[in-house]
């Protein structure tokens, strides 16, 4: 087998899933150039000869990924394209004996912790002094903050406690001096992101301290939005909407994933609230903080899921008019509690139930946005794409939520800046608009 012949060994880090395993990604490369070694993130040029896979497995169309990424960069080791694979993230933590004896190219598999075991594979050593460093491979201008890692909550078909363990917080001095260091390095948004965000502080401070984080995180010079993402709904800390009020900065944005509308479904997912709590609470949100954006998620065909159950979620959808809303099919994770049930809803059910509730969101959203018509909005802009300058709203989240497209011919933006746009036209998940001079 003849391989590839390199001056110098070239890393490239292929990241899946979500926005926590893109920060563990920035990690990783900032931890492998503190050690002087030559890496990229996701890099276009087909000049790497080493590839560290960070993988997802939340899910079973996520795990499909990983596996089918995991293989093609296997064949590309096999036919002498590259030098060496690693396997780290999620799936590998989850399934690491198994998939080393299924997918014997790779050297090695590491789990969420492992990064000073990967390190020492490049003779590296994790710096501590990095920590509150991180390249960023996002736009420039917006970054992600994760304020925890793992998870205690219960939930009935989750695996995220098995991958990522259970909840830890980051200490709130080493959160703001890494805003503070992106904000030096151009960021302007950051986007807060945890399993669960209101768990912050248990652990360490003895009481929920998301709302102290908010306000030190609000005053680092340069920082103009904070974006909330993925707060859970029961025991939500209430004084957390006293502080997006009153702060500026702090995007009037939340995103709190529900699951379901049944309070039958709700006590089977181990969800620890009921549809009566979880519509006070929203009543709750909207009351404190008006004009905010909701954002949730929700999953159709849990094991048990009756047509009433069903029929109950899309009542609950169409009363409490989600600003955005995100809908998953059933997936049957092994070792979770939800395991232990027949998974007696068929695959096609589950896509028709999910279909059903996307089509009412739609419509939803479509009215919201045909509302903004006429009504000028600060909009950060993000990249230039098909003719248009592409932006986004205090309301809206990178790479998941709505966008603001205005005319590259008519006006002028550069990426990274705010400007006020002058909202001309709007469809079901995108608004146009104009910048006003």
């Amino acid at each position: 087998m003849k391989t590839k012949s390199y001056k110098k060994d070239k890393i490239n880090i292929i990241t899946l899933g979500c926005s926590k395993n893109v920060v563990d990604s920035e990690v990783m490369l900032t931890q492998l150039k503190g050690n002087q070694l030559n890496a990229t993130h996701e890099s276009k040029k087909d000049d790497a000869n080493i590839i560290i896979v960070n993988t997802c497995g939340f899910i079973e169309r996520a795990k499909q990924e990983s596996i089918d990424t995991i293989l093609r960069f296997a064949d590309a080791k096999e036919e002498g394209k590259i030098d060496k694979l690693f396997v780290v993230g999620c799936l590998s933590e989850r399934y690491k004996e198994d998939l080393e004896k299924e997918v014997p190219m790779v050297d090695a598999f590491f789990g969420t912790r492992d990064l000073p075991a990967l390190l020492k594979k490049f003779n590296a050593d994790y710096k501590h002094e990095l920590i509150g460093e991180r390249i960023t491979t996002t736009s420039k201008h917006y970054a992600y903050l994760k304020i925890s890692e793992g998870c205690d909550r219960p939930c009935s078909f989750c695996a995220i406690p098995i991958m990522r363990g259970k909840h830890v917080s980051k200490p709130m001095e080493q959160l703001v001096n890494e805003a503070s260091n992106l904000a030096k390095n151009g960021v302007k948004e950051l986007v807060l992101i945890a399993q669960d965000l209101t768990y912050y502080g248990l652990d360490i401070y003895k009481k929920r301290n998301l709302a102290d984080l908010l306000k030190q995180l609000s005053d680092v010079n340069g920082i103009d939005w904070i974006r909330l993402q993925y707060a859970y709904p029961a025991g939500f800390p209430l004084e957390v909407l006293d502080v997006i009020a009153e702060r500026e900065n702090i995007c009037k944005y939340l995103d709190m994933p529900l699951q379901h509308g049944s309070s039958k479904m709700l006590k089977l997912m181990r969800r620890g609230i009921t549809r009566e709590k979880t519509e006070e609470l929203i009543s709750t949100i909207r009351s404190k903080v008006p004009n905010i954006a909701l954002r949730t998620t929700l999953i159709a065909g849990h094991p048990q899921e009756t047509e009433e159950d069903f029929e109950e979620m899309l009542t609950f959808v169409k009363e409490m008019r989600f600003d955005r809303l995100g809908v998953f099919p059933y997936s049957h994770e092994d070792n979770t509690h939800s395991f232990s049930m027949i998974d007696d809803i068929p695959e096609e059910i589950k896509e028709e139930r999910t279909a059903s509730i996307m089509e009412i969101q739609q419509e939803i959203s479509k009215e919201i946005n045909q509302d903004k018509i006429g009504k000028t909005l600060k909009v950060l802009f993000d990249r230039k794409e098909g003719g248009y300058f592409v932006g986004r709203t205090e309301f809206d989240s990178p790479e998941v939520d709505n966008e603001v497209l205005v005319d590259a011919k008519a006006n002028y933006v550069r990426m990274g800046d705010f400007a006020q746009v002058q909202i001309t036209d709007a469809e079901e998940f995108d608004l146009f608009g104009e910048v006003v001079k």
